[in-house]
């Protein structure tokens, strides 16, 4: 046996984790927990998670989609907590960061089912990775844009956040205000309204936002519900006046893009989000490096001009 050791440690061999499950036939569950489709972010993501279903399956991954209510800290600890008990051995979650939801994934640690954060990161909690773009920076990215695009030394900037509950929503207010203080000092820029991602709900805000103040000179819409917003603006008959950035490419944002009633959209590849939330679990689950360039998600700026 020793005469063994000695020449696996000549040669320098390490065991192949993933093969050795491959041989063994052993195959995991994943748990993707996400909020209900309700808007065309969360219907593009779900419909991303669904695209990646044929390929994971061949690797010997079976996806499941669960859907607590979104802003609802209870509910979704719930889903956590019951899926310890379903024989799950990796969570994809997109939530707002609680004690109650903190707790509930620490716990499924504890229980050995690994966990990522996606589009929102979760630092305190036990997860092993977030996968998403940075936030402080994508407020950044849009605070220039804006500054730039607005081309006058003062006014209001009207912000819609879906919910300041959540961290990703938290953090490009937070780069967003970093870059209109620093280089664009005499603009204002306002308190965040809440729209709670519901498009009927950002309608609401920004049309008694614009009612209440006509020295708005530009919008920054940094969660859900931009169809919202664009139907606010047009009823409001607001014009190219004020400069309009939105997050997340979906048809409604392309759309208003191509028409010029957005002038930009700070977006993430969802598709690439999904595929890395299950290679970096897999990697987790077997015990592997994962490949950091690979599962890096970039800020992308979307102008009428690049769309293809």
């Amino acid at each position: 046996m020793s005469k063994v050791l000695e020449a696996v440690e000549q040669i320098g061999y390490s065991r192949d984790i993933a093969a050795a499950n491959l041989a063994r036939q052993r195959g995991y569950t994943f748990a993707f927990v996400l909020p209900e489709p309700t808007n065309s972010f969360l219907i593009g993501l779900h419909e991303a998670i669904r695209d990646a279903m044929p390929t994971a399956m061949a690797d010997r991954v079976s996806i499941r989609v669960c859907t607590p209510t979104a802003l609802d800290p209870h509910a979704v600890a719930r889903t956590v907590v019951e899926l310890q008990d379903q024989a799950v051995d990796g969570i994809a979650i997109m939530s707002a960061e609680t004690p109650q939801i903190r707790d509930s994934l620490i716990r499924a640690a504890h229980a050995g089912i690994r966990t990522v954060a996606m589009i929102s990161d979760l630092p305190s909690t036990a997860r092993s990775h977030f996968i998403g773009i940075d936030g402080v920076a994508a407020g950044r990215t849009a605070g220039r844009l804006m500054g730039q695009f607005i081309g006058r030394p003062s006014g209001n900037i009207l912000t819609v956040a879906g919910s300041m509950m959540v961290r990703d929503h938290l953090e490009r207010r937070l780069g967003f205000d970093q870059v209109i203080g620093e280089d664009f000092p005499g603009l204002q820029t306002l308190a965040s309204l809440e729209g709670r991602d519901d498009a009927e709900a950002v309608y609401q805000v920004v049309s008694n936002a614009f009612r209440k103040s006509r020295d708005i000179v530009g919008v920054y819409c940094f969660g859900g519900g931009a169809s919202g917003l664009l139907r606010a603006l047009s009823d409001l008959d607001v014009g190219r006046e004020v400069v309009v950035i939105a997050h997340e490419l979906t048809p409604p944002t392309r759309t208003a893009l191509l028409e010029g009633r957005l002038d930009a959209v700070i977006s993430q590849d969802v598709s690439h989000v999904v595929r890395s939330a299950i290679r970096v679990l897999r990697a987790d689950c077997d015990g592997r490096e994962i490949i950091a360039s690979q599962e890096r998600i970039r800020i992308e700026i979307m102008l009428k001009e690049n769309l293809i």
